[in-house]
């Protein structure tokens, strides 16, 4: 008897790269969470390292690979992805295998966030934010340096403030202003700290779910998700429950993994990576007044794939 099929699916952001492999009932056997710390290339073959040493190679195999994320198609060449599809698909159809009844996804993540409204298992509307910072991740991090406290436990400080103090929660630098005079006035830590919380919330409302109808149940994902402080302020200003995943931040990889395990493609993924020499070019076409700019992916020195050109001319010949 042969081994069994298993389903990769890595999602690299801006900040985060996070990876699973899943089997056919969608049971997450091997995953793994790391920053990308601006190179994408080579937080995917750190990635795939670590989902590797927990992978039982003796009674599986990868068959299909799935990558979204905002280097979801230079990440797609390197691994040999069967299916590349972009973060609202790949978060919806994620969230809706594991919980069907969901009408509404939240998901923040370090640099951006997103709002995604479903129907029926289908995903109906959406809008992102890649403009203001003071609704996501970064924003949360760089304000628990200015406190001296570990990102980690803005939650739990938040949680014990009685009073949350008021910050404006128009953009980065109003709130960061606001935030320095609160501290200058001598506002409790932990007080402060649920302000923080609370801007986050108010801000991604303001911005990502203006205009959106909001329906329960809503499901909050991406890495601000494990912060109670948040999804203690999202409670409050949706009126409802708000669930959180333990497997949240992982969401945009698993719906990756169960789109390439749902396609009819199939192509066995050589765990092989670290290996293999990766590298980008980039080259300027000039062959027309497009003047296109020209991405060529390289691995071990050899031509693997190309994009940017906008006509045969700049086509380049592997």
């Amino acid at each position: 008897m042969g081994r069994q099929h298993a389903y990769l699916g890595i999602d690299v952001g801006s900040i985060s790269t996070k990876g699973v492999i899943i089997d056919k009932q969608n049971n997450i056997l091997a995953s793994a969470y790391i920053w990308t710390q601006g190179d994408p290339i080579g937080a995917v073959k750190k990635l795939v390292a670590l989902l590797e040493k927990q992978f039982d190679k003796q009674q599986y195999k990868v068959v299909a690979t799935g990558t979204t994320g905002s280097a979801r198609k230079l990440v797609g060449v390197i691994v040999g992805a069967t299916m590349v599809k972009n973060e609202i698909t790949a978060h919806a159809v994620g969230t809706t295998t594991f919980y069907p009844e969901v009408r509404t996804i939240l998901e923040i993540g370090g640099q951006d966030s997103k709002i995604i409204l479903v129907e029926n298992g289908v995903a109906v509307d959406y809008a992102m934010n890649t403009l203001c910072a003071a609704g996501t991740g970064a924003f949360l991090s760089s304000q628990a340096k200015r406190l001296g406290i570990e990102v980690e436990d803005i939650g739990e400080y938040a949680l014990k403030s009685k009073h949350p103090t008021q910050i404006a929660a128009r953009c980065t630098v109003f709130a960061e202003s606001d935030l320095v005079h609160k501290i200058q006035m001598g506002h409790p830590r932990e007080d402060i700290i649920a302000g923080v919380c609370n801007a986050v919330a108010a801000n991604y409302m303001n911005n990502v779910g203006k205009g959106k109808k909001i329906a329960s149940p809503v499901v909050f994902q991406g890495g601000v998700s494990k912060n109670k402080g948040v999804v203690a302020a999202f409670e409050k200003l949706l009126g409802c429950d708000v669930i959180v995943d333990q497997n949240g931040h992982l969401m945009g990889a698993l719906g990756a993994a169960i789109l390439a395990r749902r396609s009819n493609k199939r192509q066995e993924f050589d765990f092989a990576m670290e290996e293999m020499e990766f590298y980008t070019r980039e080259a300027s076409c000039g062959r027309c007044p497009n003047n296109c700019e020209i991405i060529c992916v390289f691995r071990d020195g050899k031509l693997i794939d190309s994009w940017g050109n906008r006509c045969e001319r700049g086509e380049v010949k592997r």
